[in-house]
């Protein structure tokens, strides 16, 4: 027994010790290495980017909004002693929004940061490397979807400048350097290499990013991606939350493409369709038949006499396909029709609420300028008058005025009813409305008026359609 024992034994050594040389042996194919890095790299990428780079700080004027911003507290109080209490000490004193970089390249004070920087603020400041004086910046052009802007400053001195390189000469393993203002910490340098190139993450931005590990932290956004040359391959923009080491700059090479535009239009050339355009939720997007990948676009308003307008699309119509490519949403058809040239002819897929298909042509214009509503003290004064719903449903709906345009930072064209209020604990709030939601449709029957919402409701149940930010959202309640 004990002798088969070892020749088992044996046999299994045997096996083994084939199986091993049965794997092929090979070497890793040989590699194009340049020479090693200098030393003193970064110390001197250091010393040449540093002086050009800035770091911004924004402000806003406070701004009392009339739709659910208020302490309620304070509302009941005002509305016991019959007078306006304000809202902290100086409710028109600037308040600190945030910190961000920015990088200069022209002598004359022409700096490149990221939109999401400077969007929204009164005032924007920026500081030198080398001074402690603060500059206080204009916004000379921004673009939300690639998230660029351009601010200058009045300088009578020439500045330090930064070199704009190639990203598309970028490869996944490059070393690159970050330069920011992370967390108020100015002028600090990471480094790390090239991790992905051609990221795409639609959410944050209409072109593929550039993916590093080069530590980005909050207050990083807008510095400069430097290469070992010294030359700018990147804009730091964003990082995932998830983890550290994941970073995202946009390709300098896209940068470059609209800065022209951004310089001498303040924005830069899109195609327009002239629509407002939603996403389905999931109820809404069920009802169509729609592809759970490639949901489409909603239309929720048409400009009239708009290239929408003109080809036959209709409200509620859900965009399916441009040019034969399919669309997964809003943000998705937007930045299609964005890269299209004014003038262009488009092949639109529509989907209509009957659910019928239908194919129209679209001539592509330019965007016009954004519709800016007047910020006044008049308009503040309006009073909002609702009307209450009926059958104890618990809403109260308004026409749009001035003040409310203003609140939700509506167009002038939008003429939709709003939920001004929602009762605790009613059908309405438990079905999910909320105040500030833009009534489109109620039982299948679009409304324009306050008046139109409350004759189409019934004390049965009720379906209805609302606009909330971008997304189209359906709720359906029953007594």
């Amino acid at each position: 027994m004990k002798k088969i024992f070892v020749l088992l034994l044996l046999a299994f050594v045997m096996i083994g010790e084939i199986g091993l040389t049965q794997v092929p042996q090979k070497t890793p194919p040989p590699m194009k290495l340049s020479d090693p890095l200098p030393a003193n790299l970064f110390t001197e990428l250091s010393r040449i980017i540093n002086p050009a780079v800035v770091n911004i700080s924004t402000s806003l004027t406070a701004r009392r909004s009339h739709l659910g911003s208020r302490d309620p507290m304070l509302e009941l109080l005002e509305r016991y002693y019959g007078f306006q209490i304000p809202q902290g000490p100086n409710p028109n004193k600037p308040q600190k929004m945030g910190l961000g970089t920015g990088f200069i390249i022209r002598e004359d004070g022409l700096i490149i940061t990221n939109n999401h920087v400077i969007e929204g603020a009164d005032i924007v400041q920026v500081q030198l490397s080398d001074s402690e004086k603060i500059y206080e910046a204009k916004v000379i052009g921004s673009d939300s979807r690639t998230d660029i802007a351009l601010i200058k400053i009045k300088v009578d001195v020439k500045l330090p400048v930064v070199a704009l390189g190639n990203s598309k000469e970028l490869k996944t393993g490059d070393w690159v350097a970050a330069f920011g203002n992370p967390f108020g910490h100015s002028h600090t340098m990471t480094k790390g290499i090239v991790s992905s190139i051609n990221r795409e993450i639609s959410e944050i931005n209409r072109v593929p990013l550039i993916q590093t590990d080069a530590s980005i932290n909050p207050g990083n956004s807008g510095g400069p991606l430097i290469d070992t040359r010294g030359f700018v391959v990147g804009v730091n923009s964003a990082i995932d939350p998830r983890g550290p080491g994941i970073g995202f700059a946009i390709p300098i090479d896209e940068v470059k493409k609209i800065l022209p535009d951004l310089e001498t239009r303040g924005s830069i050339r899109k195609g327009y369709l002239g629509l407002g355009l939603g996403d389905h939720s999931e109820q809404s997007a069920e009802q169509l038949g729609l592809d759970e990948k490639n949901l489409g676009a909603v239309v929720i308003r048409v400009m009239p006499k708009g290239p929408g307008d003109k080809a036959g699309i209709k409200m509620y119509d859900t965009i399916t396909e441009l040019n034969g490519r399919k669309i997964k949403n809003s943000v998705d058809l937007i930045d299609q029709v964005s890269t299209q040239t004014p003038g262009s002819k488009v092949k639109l897929k529509v989907i209509g609420t009957n659910g019928k298909k239908r194919d129209l042509n679209v001539v592509i214009t330019d965007r016009p300028s954004d519709i800016k509503l007047a910020r006044d003290e008049s308009a503040s004064q309006v009073e909002i008058k609702g009307q209450k719903a009926p059958f104890n449903i618990g809403l109260s709906v308004s026409d749009l005025n001035d003040r409310l345009r203003q609140d939700l930072q509506l167009e002038a064209d939008v003429k939709k009813p709003v939920i001004i209020a929602i009762e605790r604990s009613s059908l309405a709030s438990m079905a999910g409305l909320q105040v500030g939601d833009i009534i489109l449709e109620v039982n299948k029957k679009e409304v324009t008026t306050a008046n139109d919402v409350l004759k189409n409701l019934k004390k049965s149940s009720n379906t209805v359609r609302v606009a909330r930010g971008n997304q189209i959202i359906v709720v359906t309640f029953s007594n």
